[in-house]
């Protein structure tokens, strides 16, 4: 399953491409590409209608309008957070699926927040116009992080709607974008986990598949269901082989500009450290998983979402361990090296590439402190992220607005104290397990004599420091973090709290290890990179994708099967083969089908397309995309890639890589036979309600 995780993007030789590659802006698509090699020429509304019927999960993921009536589609993993904050011993929604016959019958999710991309701007000439050749690195992080937080908050005021400048091209450029957030989101139906992921860990990042990963919301507004302008028409018919299909969705994060020395730091530094930690994790929630049903449940959500990470990781890893795929990383970064170098107008770039370099070294130095502290990683518990956020609101909210961390500028306030404010139910066991683990981890990342570990322990092994803290807080209660809030600075000095005494104790040292990581590494690695970038534009032109920046793109490619141990893989599967899989396996988890599927085998058409894959471009924060054709209609939703695909992070190759969707066709099939959700299934079908 794609989900939204990590990093950023690719060099490519210095000539164009004509390969269906690309994490395209929707304000700089490739339309000349799209004209030359498939005869389509998308019109403005075409593109403007993809774009405002597209959904941002701020949870992590996609999602689509789907009717006029406010109804979004993503994916069930996606939706898997809010399913799990609304289930309960009695009723678990992620075992069982859920289905709201009437309106009444939607239940609100715990904190689910929605966002839709209404308009984009250029910002470039204001960022890069307040930062001064003659400043130090400090001084020029500063005036940017001003600069960038002057532009959101006038936006906000002016526009009334959500505000984010984003970095392109590694600080080249910076646009503005402007989002409707709708914060009052419902749940409408979603299947049995065991359909949704039916395969489970076996069947992860592979093909073919047999998925039903769909889950549906509603957003409201004063308390009734959003009118909403652009909703995707649904198609009835299921793609065909070697059509042309369209992807618009919220990439999380590549890394193919990255220059061959940052990709060396991953391959031999960063990878292996975060997937030291994903394995510690992954053992850690199983563990606390097998002992019962109930703490099973607990630990499903964040369980699947540390296996699936965990092995997206290990994928990418293995493709930086790729020879073949460095050396293709390498002639590229040679190739346009050498066409910077015979050009004298840019001379002021030949050392961005040895700069970089450089920078990895001190990246190296400092990173497992910085994310032990400043990441939170030493600390893996929700009370710990409320505390931290409440110390830090309370300093940060007393300063002026350009004086801010960016995460406190008020064009994010009202996402922060949702999020602060969340009802989601927290669970005192699976809080220590995951605490007291965490903070032996930390002990072995920075040494058990290492002074703040020692004051973090106050003399305490790192399980009985754990037991204190979750044993005396009262940051369980949202009345009281709310009183802390708004109380400010004042409030938070006067708590006693052991998370809030926790999170002030380390404050210090954490703000400096972030502030050191930020002028020593993260400012001269914008200022090498947006040489590369200007050097990048000189000789190639601007025809070429940013990186992934979990904001929206367009990619599209064609449906096409793929050869693999010599046996053709057909581009298509049916609902049949779910059958015949599960009988193969005498339907023994992860290949169970729910009861109700087994029920209904006889009502459903088993010939319906049920999965398939395409050759387009995507990435984590993929999932719930929707996949359209050329009229824009809906054929599909983006679920996952194959276990190719996850080079897809550093380089793009499609040979045997694909994007994974489930067809629409199997969608209304199995909301009509199985679910007895006729009503939705006709919602979808005809827009509206």
């Amino acid at each position: 399953m794609q989900r939204v995780l990590w990093l950023a993007l690719i060099i490519m030789i210095p000539t164009p491409t004509y390969a269906d590659e690309g994490l395209w802006l929707f304000n700089n698509p490739p339309l000349k590409l799209l004209k030359e090699k498939y005869k389509f020429e998308p019109t403005p509304e075409w593109f403007a209608h993809l774009q405002k019927s597209s959904v941002r999960f701020n949870s992590g993921g996609s999602g689509s309008f789907v009717s006029a009536d406010g109804l979004v589609m993503t994916n069930h993993h996606v939706g898997l957070g809010a399913l799990q904050k609304l289930s309960t011993k009695e009723r678990d929604f992620v075992k069982e699926g859920f289905f709201a016959k009437t309106l009444a019958d939607e239940f609100k999710a715990v904190d689910e927040e929605l966002f839709v991309l209404m308009e984009i701007k250029d910002v470039t000439t204001e960022v890069k116009g307040a930062v001064k050749d003659t400043m130090t690195p400090t001084e020029k992080f500063e005036a940017r992080r001003t600069a960038i937080a002057k532009i959101e908050a006038a936006a906000k005021e002016t526009t009334k709607l959500e505000a984010n400048v984003t970095t392109l091209y590694h600080g080249n450029q910076y646009h503005l974008y402007l989002f409707k957030r709708y914060d009052d989101v419902r749940l409408v139906f979603a299947p049995e986990q065991a359909i949704a992921f039916f395969g489970g860990d076996p069947d992860n990042f592979a093909f073919p598949r047999y998925d039903l990963d769909v889950c549906f919301f509603r957003v409201y507004e004063d308390g009734k269901p959003a009118k909403v302008a652009n909703h995707l028409k649904w198609s009835e018919k299921a793609a065909q082989k070697d059509d042309l299909v369209f992807v618009s969705g919220h990439p999380g994060h590549t890394d193919r500009l990255n220059t061959v020395a940052e990709l060396e730091y991953l391959r031999d530094i960063g990878f292996p450290f975060l997937n030291r930690r994903l394995n510690r994790m992954e053992v850690a929630l199983t563990v606390f998983s097998q002992q019962g049903e109930e703490e099973e449940r607990q630990a499903k959500d964040m369980l699947f979402g540390v296996a699936n990470s965990r092995k997206a990781r290990y994928g990418g890893l293995q493709g930086l361990q790729d020879p073949a795929v460095m050396a293709k990383k390498i002639e590229q970064e040679k190739k346009l090296r050498a066409a910077v170098e015979s050009n004298p107008n840019l001379k002021d770039s030949v050392q961005a590439w040895d700069s970089v370099a450089k920078l990895q070294k001190v990246r190296g130095k400092l990173i497992k402190r910085y994310q032990m502290l400043e990441g939170g990683q030493g600390f893996a518990s929700s009370l710990f992220g409320v505390a931290r956020t409440l110390v830090r609101a309370g300093d940060e909210f007393s300063q002026p607005i350009e004086k801010r961390l960016p995460e406190y500028n008020d064009a994010s306030k009202e996402s922060l104290k949702q999020k602060l404010f969340s009802k989601r139910p927290l669970y005192k066991n699976f809080e220590l397990h995951k605490l007291a683990d965490s903070m032996h981890f930390m002990v072995e990342v920075l040494g058990y004599n290492d002074p703040i570990v020692q004051k973090i322990l106050a003399g305490k092994s790192p399980k009985q420091r754990a037991d204190e803290l979750i044993a005396s807080s009262t940051l369980w209660d949202v009345e009281i973090r709310k009183k802390l809030f708004e109380g400010g600075k004042k409030a938070i000095d006067e708590s006693k709290d052991p998370f809030i005494l926790l999170a002030k104790l380390i404050d210090a040292d954490a703000r400096a290890v972030r502030k050191q990581f930020e002028a020593e590494y993260d400012e001269p690695s914008k200022q090498a990179y947006d040489k590369i970038a200007e050097a990048k534009f000189a000789v190639e032109g601007t025809n070429n994708y940013p990186d992934a920046t979990f904001t929206l793109r367009l990619s599209f490619g064609t449906c096409r099967g793929y050869e693999e141990g010599g046996q053709q893989i057909p581009f298509q599967t049916e609902i049949g083969g779910a059958y015949t899989k599960a009988q193969a396996k005498n339907n023994k988890p992860p290949f169970d089908l729910p009861k109700s599927w087994l029920d209904r085998k006889d009502k459903l058409d088993l010939s319906t397309p049920f999965n398939f894959v395409f050759a387009a471009d995507s990435i984590g924060g993929n999932s719930g995309s929707p996949v359209v054709n050329r009229a824009g209609a809906i054929v599909g939703i983006l679920f996952d890639g194959n276990i190719q695909s996850l080079v897809w992070d550093f380089v793009w190759d499609d040979k045997q890589a694909r994007s994974v969707a489930v067809c629409t066709p199997a969608i209304t099939e199995s909301l009509r036979k199985v679910y007895d959700a006729g009503s939705l299934a006709d919602e979808i079908v005809s827009g509206k309600r």
